[in-house]
């Protein structure tokens, strides 16, 4: 990203003096001018085309055009290479013109966007771009805030204003912000205009939930947090007005810090196409030095003879000099093994498979009117060779929709519902819910099932009322009340949201909040504590503590957190009931729902004060002010709580979650679910979405403290999978020991079905260098792993731990700003748009709204991406090696002169004329089956993850046929030629006949082929195929006619040349035997191995026109007449239904079942050799690969 200012050393502390132009120009802060763009006119062309030729193919066609230049080395016009070249540079030229433009228009939009500032005491209107560091900058409601800014004053009580962060980091919900008290009071604008308070704050970064610095202003010295500040990209709401300071301007600001680049990803398709175009560069190489040897010896021992005919150019006094030259001139005619088309055509064939991502109606959500969106064009083919999937839970397996569920208060568990006979009710018998009519405040959507937990807050339940009470006063809530008695809550999580609302329905309805307040109505009565401090909640603490003092002035400390830290820090006393409602949480967590722990704790005056005084103090550190603060929190006479109880919430599975996992587990894909929440919790979700189930064999459970305690768990479930797999198959066993290299194969070999469950801190160890091939080795072997307690952190480590020893491709999909690191990290990022905001949808290369799609993602668009992109490939590398290769065997009888065998027109024209849209055709458009059966036979994906259908042994087969082409290309015809005679009896032999005899049989042989190689007939390919074929005949006649030839008579000559010669029945036979000669072992090969070897796609194929079949008969039937009664015939024309089995909720197994009954014991086998070759190849333990398929 390119930036107004120019580039400053980095600074070491920010520092702003209000009203004071003079003082902050030295230190040279950057304006607020932002500029996204990267080219102005005058740029734009040097620049852009440097850029394009930092492509090594682009600098290699350059290189190309330079050798065509030089007389003496070259035997084709400049032409036939600048086309293409000017063609693909220009195509490129203008896709960045028009993204650059659209850049510029955005950044004229907002540099030019209208503000207030305070300049010699009177409001004036400014560009955005003329903003500076330490101006006064006046905002109202609705704007957008023009810099970072310290909040000053605002026009709501105690400098409070609200604002939107939607473009920061997706969150929608209204965050609150607050003017320090000394600056609260400056409301107008003579008092602004005399402000010379100064800020020393941190240099600019992109952390955006933190700030530190310190304003100097009286002789005071006063804190300032992230809570002062309003950054830039926010919106003010609900707020009239208010007066900020510049302190971070135009690139500075955190916004603009956020806005790097994300890491460039590349598929293994085009890490393959790299390595494969260096190759065909050295066999062009090794062509051209056997080429040019020969020449050597031709005219040393040829060539001398005729130099009254042939004579050597002035430049060329040697055989060994003419051969040099001839290597040049054959590096340029037989370059066109790797066109520079190859590489547009691939973008070309990229960009049509994201428009079918977007476009796909099945991927979008009605409910959130919101589409699948492919983010990156680059990486759609990947898609269809996914083996590892690393899910975040909340919000991604999850709805992220909180509902309050069950509590534990004082030892007492409310939420079930019993029946008469004092059995648990189930949701759809359960009675009315419990009525709220006596508050007016409730919130009428909550419902609540347990009518006890009301009678005891009715009651007066001391302990039930402090419970209560917590959950009212210990939030970050904003109330907002539009109609007298109409709360609504903004609040920053779902989960904080059900609880303050569950606190509203129980009679203790938080109703408004200052930043010194919080006023609640309980019972009907208002109370209003004094707040005195809150400590947030962060990934550590992994609990939020507020003190409070009540109107009697006392101070409390409530917290509710995590239930590993909190009850930890519990007074003794209260050991009894610890017990029982530790027995609760597991209830709870079991029953797939994420709990909280309750608990307070009375402070007295004294300590209170000088806790708070040392907490001033550490906030107004410079250095390491987040580690202070941490220190003071975490302070022994904080601690030993008095446990009030527990709160459990539930977060309902995802519609479909359980269908896309078993689906995408039938295709071979191993999930790996990531999660913060407890290990209980995260166990039964995954029994719920089938991750888990009652049929495996076993679950390990991993939980030690220590590294000796983790390896021991790992060990032993190693040898328990060990154990089993002793025995082998048909009775086999291992008698010898396994050394540590065979233990992956072994492991991946396992019998029975095995699933791995870790905590956080046992993945801490699992995780280190020590340890984590043994951790890698154990999880690869299991059905399921799901990684507990993880912290943002751990979540990216499991990922670029299986990236670095597995030769496999990962995905991770995650729905916030925790799965952001995940999702950059793998091959490929999914982001859900769901509650969270839309952080992980920013860092995604795909999007959609729910965790369903996914499976459409893979098995339909990753499949077909894959599927099309090898086949174009493969097409693609065989038509150039059997269009150049003509060249190398002319070679040997025109004297290795470097004199080519088809017109140079036809050679310009070929790759992006004759034979560019129809392999474009096919690599957009082909399937091989259709959409439901990619759905319905998951195995089909396999091919992909084993990388089968485009290889470095597809490549050579691609060559081989290319090379075979070529052969019969050039000899046939020059063995026709050699003795065939004109309709007249004159000689049929001539130059330009027989490269009008090649080059038309090469054009039919390849439309052909393409024909062949076409699984999916569109109205576009009949018209691609057929069109071209008619578009180089017509070019052809043209080129030959008397028409160019007046216009241009020294560029085409041969006037009549091409219907003469295609006059001749000889030519046609020769054309017609050339094509059937190439095309014919093909099709054999292939009937061969339809009927002998076939691949699963042609198995489903085969079934669908089984069945296409079946229903003709069965409509056939059905016309005869019928006498007598009517009658169903269901039981008579259809097979056993699989109702049973759809009850049963085993139905996704229906595929392989399916797929088993027609697949044969050859096509089966094939996999599972592939399978053995890669688990053989894996010499490391590290190496881990995939069981072999089970059929």
């Amino acid at each position: 990203m390119a930036l107004c200012a120019k580039k400053r050393p980095p600074e070491e502390e920010r520092r702003a003096r209000a009203n004071d132009r003079e003082y902050n120009e030295k230190f040279q802060y950057a304006s607020n001018c932002i500029k996204t763009s990267k080219y102005n006119i005058l740029t734009f062309l040097p620049v852009n085309l440097f850029e394009q030729f930092q492509e090594v193919a682009n600098t290699y066609f350059l290189f190309l055009l330079i050798l065509q230049l030089i007389p003496q080395i070259s035997s084709l016009s400049w032409f036939t290479t600048i086309v293409p070249l000017v063609l693909v540079l220009t195509i490129t030229a203008v896709k960045d013109a028009t993204d650059d433009y659209f850049r510029h228009k955005s950044d004229n939009q907002v540099n030019n966007r209208q503000s207030q500032v305070l300049i010699n005491g009177i409001l004036q209107q400014e560009q955005w771009m003329n903003v500076c560091v330490g101006d006064i900058i006046k905002l109202e409601n609705n704007q957008f805030v023009a810099a970072d800014l310290l909040l000053l004053s605002s026009s709501e009580p105690h400098g409070l204003c609200y604002i939107e962060t939607a473009e920061l980091d997706g969150e929608t919900n209204m965050k609150v912000r607050q003017a320090i008290p000394v600056t609260s009071e400056l409301g107008d604008i003579s008092k602004l205009a005399k402000f010379d308070g100064e800020v020393i704050c941190e240099p600019p970064n992109n952390k955006l939930d933190k700030f530190s610095g310190t304003l100097y202003w009286k002789e005071n010295k006063l804190p300032l947090s992230n809570q002062n500040m309003l950054l830039r990209g926010c919106v003010l709401r609900n707020t009239e007005w208010c007066f900020g300071l510049v302190i971070f301007a135009g690139p500075d600001t955190k916004l603009m810090q956020n806005s790097g680049r994300t890491k460039f990803k590349r598929t293994s398709i085009d890490r393959l196409m790299n390595t494969l175009v260096l190759w065909i560069f050295g066999f062009l190489v090794c062509m051209g030095v056997i080429l040019a040897i020969g020449n050597a010896i031709w005219e040393h021992e040829v060539g001398m003879r005729f130099q009254v005919y042939l004579p050597w150019d002035e430049a060329v006094d040697s055989a060994f000099f003419s051969g040099f030259l001839s290597f040049w001139s054959y590096i340029i005619i037989l370059n066109t093994v790797v066109p520079i088309s190859l590489y547009v055509s691939v973008e070309v064939i990229r960009l049509g498979h994201s428009y079918f991502i977007n476009w796909d109606k099945k991927m979008f959500c009605m409910k959130k009117r919101t589409p699948a969106e492919a983010r990156t064009t680059t990486l759609n083919e990947e898609l269809g060779q996914v083996e590892y999937i690393f899910s975040d839970k909340t919000g991604t397996l999850t709805q992220n929709i909180m509902v309050f569920n069950k509590c534990s208060i004082n030892g007492h568990s409310y939420g079930d519902v019993f029946d008469v006979l004092g059995h648990k009710a189930e949701l759809g018998e359960r009675p009315e819910p419990v009525d709220f009519s006596f508050n007016p405040l409730a919130d009428k959507k909550f419902l609540f099932w347990d009518p006890s937990l009301l009678e005891a807050v009715k009651m007066g339940d001391p302990h039930t009322h402090e419970f209560f009470r917590l959950l009212s006063l210990c939030h970050t809530v904003m109330s907002e009340e539009k109609n007298e008695g109409e709360l609504y809550y903004k609040a920053q999580s779902p989960d904080e949201g059900a609880l303050v609302t569950a606190a509203r329905n129980f009679g203790f309805v938080f109703r408004s909040r200052t930043p010194k307040t919080i006023t609640v109505h309980e019972m009907g009565t208002a109370i209003t504590y004094q707040l005195l401090a809150i400590l947030d909640f962060n990934n550590i603490r992994k609990r939020m503590s507020v003190i409070v003092r009540n109107p009697e002035g006392k101070i409390r400390l409530y917290c509710k957190g995590a239930d590993t830290i909190l009850l930890d820090r519990l007074h003794h006393s209260t050991q009894e009931l610890l017990n029982t409602t530790t027995d609760h949480l597991n209830e709870y967590a079991g029953e797939g729902l994420r709990t909280l722990v309750l608990a307070y704790k009375d402070l007295d005056e004294e300590y209170y004060e000088e806790w708070a005084e040392r907490r001033l103090q550490a906030s107004l550190a410079q250095d390491s002010r987040e580690d202070r603060l941490a220190s003071i929190y975490e302070e022994g006479p904080l601690w030993y709580f008095q446990l009030l109880g527990a709160t459990a919430i539930e977060d309902k599975l995802q519609q479909g979650v359980p269908e896309t996992i078993a689906l995408l587990t039938l295709a071979n894909i191993k999930i790996w679910v990531l999660t913060g929440d407890k290990q209980e919790t995260a166990v039964n979700i995954g029994y719920s979405c089938k991750m888990l189930t009652d049929d495996m064999t076993e679950v390990f459970i991993v939980t030690g403290h220590t590294v000796l305690e983790v390896r021991e768990e790992l060990r032993k479930a190693r040898e328990k999978m060990m154990d089993s797999s002793r025995t082998i198959g048909n009775g086999f066993t291992y008698q010898e020991k396994l050394s540590s290299s065979k233990l992956t194969s072994v492991l991946e070999a396992v019998a029975g079905e095995y699933a791995l469950v870790i905590n956080g801190h046992s993945l801490a160890h699992a995780l280190e260098a020590d340890m984590e091939l043994e951790f890698l080795e154990t999880a690869c072997a299991c059905k399921a792993v799901i990684c507990c307690r993880v912290t943002p952190l751990q979540k990216a480590q499991v990922v670029e731990l299986v990236k670095k020893y597995k030769k496999a491709v990962t995905l991770a999909i995650g729905d916030g700003a925790n799965d952001v690191s995940m999702i950059k990290t793998a091959h490929i990022g999914v982001g859900i748009s769901g509650q969270e905001g839309i952080q992980a949808v920013l860092a995604s290369d795909y999007s959609f709204s729910q965790f369903k799609f996914l499976q459409r993602l893979l098995l339909v668009h990753g499949r077909w991406s894959y599927l099309r992109m090898c086949k174009f490939l493969c097409y693609f590398f065989y038509k150039n090696f059997a269009f150049t290769m003509v060249h190398f065997w002319f070679g040997f009888f025109c004297g290795f002169s470097a004199q080519t065998v088809y017109d140079q027109y036809f050679i310009t024209l070929y790759n992006i004329v004759y034979t560019s849209l129809p392999v474009l055709a096919m690599g957009v458009f082909d399937q091989d089956v259709p959409e439901q059966r990619s759905m319905e036979y998951p195995k089909l994906y396999e091919p992909g993850q084993l990388n089968l259908l485009f290889n470095k042994r597809e490549f050579f087969i691609c060559i081989a046929q290319g090379i075979y082409t070529s052969v019969l290309m050039f000899f046939i015809p020059y063995g026709v030629f050699a003795e065939a005679t004109r309709d007249d009896g004159t000689q049929l032999a001539d130059y330009q006949s027989f490269a009008v005899t090649v080059a038309t049989s090469l054009v039919i042989v390849v439309s052909v082929q393409i024909g062949l190689d076409t699984g999916y007939w569109t109205a576009i390919n009949h018209f691609f195929i057929w069109g071209s074929l008619a578009v180089y005949f017509a070019i052809l006649f043209a080129m030959h006619s008397n028409g160019l030839f007046d216009m241009f008579p020294n560029q085409f000559r041969f006037v009549g040349n091409a219907q003469n010669t295609l006059a001749q029945p000889t030519v046609w036979l020769t054309i017609v035997l050339t094509t059937v000669v190439c095309i014919m072992p093909v099709v054999a090969f292939r009937f061969l191995r339809l009927h002998l070897k076939p691949d699963l796609s042609d198995t489903v194929r085969y079934t669908q026109l089984v069945r296409k079949k079946q229903k003709a008969q069965h409509r056939c039937m059905r016309r005869v007449g019928r006498t007598g009664s009517r009658r169903s015939g269901y039981a008579f024309s259809h097979q056993e239904g699989f109702g049973e089995l759809i009850m049963s909720g085993k139905n996704m197994r229906l595929s392989s079942l399916a797929l088993s009954s027609f697949t044969t014991r050859s096509s089966s086998s094939w996999i599972e050799s592939l399978r053995r070759k890669k688990s053989d190849s894996a010499g490391s333990p590290g190496g881990v690969v995939d069981k072999p398929l089970k059929g």
